[in-house]
């Protein structure tokens, strides 16, 4: 009888240490909660190019961007004309890698019928954007638990500035998706917390036969960690430094899909610090209790 009664208090242990393991796991399914407080001391340095830099002057003569843009009289046009011209100009496979970062490469390495992974749908739709005069970035997003995973921990795609709209707002040229709330674009952590509430006035642009409604659900999962380069201009050796906005409470992610170790990561709790507006000041400024 006291082995038998033993034995029920070991099961309900450890019962109760999977449910409380289990309901403290984090989740993308609420809304994340992440600092928004007024920036006072600078600390994180982005740069971007300007459209009349050599490098992306070639980039939109060479391509013709000016034309594929060219009958868009919005903003939301524009993106929308560049996300799908990009979208059809790489092919993706998600089993196949390239070496290439550069994003005229990785669109040579297209010509050839090679295909790419989400982050060159990122890095070459950054480029562009940036090149017609809208600057742009490859956001990484990654699964709370990225690294326990052996694949799959995460997704690329771009966010970009819009000054029409005083925001950063993504878009995912793999996808040809376009996010928006109530006609509005928005960021990767706004898309976040409208999944997290199932909002009534979200959804997405596109000019493909994309299921936008099941991206969001794939996409969801991905939308914990947030990353991207400090430093991302083109034609010039840059710094390798990154910033990652984590959730108030989460751990730093130092490690990806076991194996990858995420070098030269800067961690920030602030969407202050993490959107910057990238025409008035270079400068992301970061309380000192929460830059690292």
């Amino acid at each position: 009888m006291h082995k038998t009664f033993t034995g029920l208090l070991i099961l309900l242990g450890l019962g109760l240490g999977q449910l409380a393991t289990a309901q403290s796991a984090p989740s993308t399914d609420a809304p994340l909660r992440f600092s928004n407080a007024p920036t006072t001391v600078a600390a994180y340095d982005f740069r971007f190019s300007t459209p009349d830099d050599f490098y992306l002057q070639t980039l939109r003569d060479r391509y013709g961007l000016e034309a594929v843009a060219a009958k868009e009289q919005t903003t939301l046009g524009k993106v929308k004309a560049l996300s799908l011209w990009v979208h059809n100009r790489l092919s993706h496979d998600g089993h196949t890698s390239t070496p290439k970062t550069d994003p005229m490469e990785i669109l040579d390495h297209a010509l050839l019928g090679k295909p790419v992974q989400c982050v060159e749908f990122g890095r070459v739709m950054a480029a562009v954007l940036t090149a017609m005069g809208m600057p742009a970035r490859p956001l990484f997003l990654k699964a709370a638990d990225a690294d326990k995973r052996s694949s799959a921990g995460g997704h690329v795609l771009t966010e970009v500035w819009l000054d029409e709209f005083q925001k950063w707002a993504i878009v995912d040229s793999q996808w040809d998706v376009l996010p928006t709330l109530n006609g509005t674009p928005i960021s990767a952590v706004e898309l976040q917390h409208a999944l997290a509430k199932d909002a009534p006035g979200l959804s997405g642009e596109t000019s493909t036969d994309a299921k936008v409604r099941y991206y969001f659900r794939w996409l969801q999962p991905y939308l914990f960690y947030f990353d991207t380069p400090l430093d991302n201009r083109y034609g010039v050796k840059t710094m390798s430094t990154s910033l990652m906005l984590t959730p108030i409470g989460a751990k730093k992610l130092t490690m990806f899909q076991r194996t990858t170790k995420l070098h030269g990561m800067r961690y920030t709790n602030s969407t202050a610090v993490f959107y910057p507006n990238p025409l008035e000041t270079h400068q992301a400024a970061e309380p000192p209790s929460l830059g690292q």
